[in-house]
């Protein structure tokens, strides 16, 4: 094992010693299950596209986010990286969430979580700062978990953040100006 993994377990060790509680046992498997397969970003993408009228671009913006995330994050680094699970380290570790079967770095909760959130930034969405509250509780819920290491979290973020930035850019670049919300105001 490195030496990395080891300081990052101990990190872990802490934050169970220091944090855990019956209140936090109950609600960070919770928070952790709203990042499942991005369900809840990918459900706030849909309802900004069929409910907010000329926020409906942020919407698709969030989906296609989500989407690059999925590739980036759990199709290509997961399975380059292969990295070992903190749980399977610390195995006298009782996890209150079923064990994922998908490698540990980076983290595609924090992947997805970030992608969206930047989406919404960048967008100026109005409901961001809630959003980021949010994705950095799914994000510390992985830590609290033991089921990340903090460098797959910050990888997550990292990654997220990268595509949630360049779904806008290849919107505003490539997709923008088809759109029909801006092709009404070019008539």
């Amino acid at each position: 094992m490195n030496p990395l993994s080891m300081e990052e377990l101990g990190i872990l060790d802490w934050i169970a010693a220091h944090c855990q509680n019956s209140l936090l046992d109950a609600i960070m498997p919770f928070l952790t299950s709203l990042g499942d397969g991005g369900m809840i970003w990918i459900a706030l993408g849909v309802l900004i596209l069929l409910f907010h009228r000329g926020q409906r671009a942020t919407g698709l913006q969030v989906l296609l986010a989500l989407l690059l995330s999925l590739l980036v994050c759990n199709l290509l680094l997961k399975n380059m990286v292969d990295r070992i699970r903190p749980c399977d380290l610390n195995t006298a570790v009782e996890l209150l969430i079923p064990r994922p079967g998908d490698p540990s770095f980076p983290s595609g909760h924090t992947s997805a979580s970030f992608a969206a959130v930047t989406v919404l930034f960048l967008c100026r969405w109005k409901g961001r700062w809630p959003a980021l509250i949010l994705a950095a509780l799914i994000a510390f819920s992985r830590l609290y978990l033991y089921v990340h290491f903090p460098t797959d979290v910050l990888g997550g973020l990292a990654a997220g953040a990268l595509c949630g930035w360049l779904a806008v850019m290849l919107w505003r670049k490539w997709i923008a100006s088809h759109w029909p919300e801006n092709a009404a105001k070019r008539e």
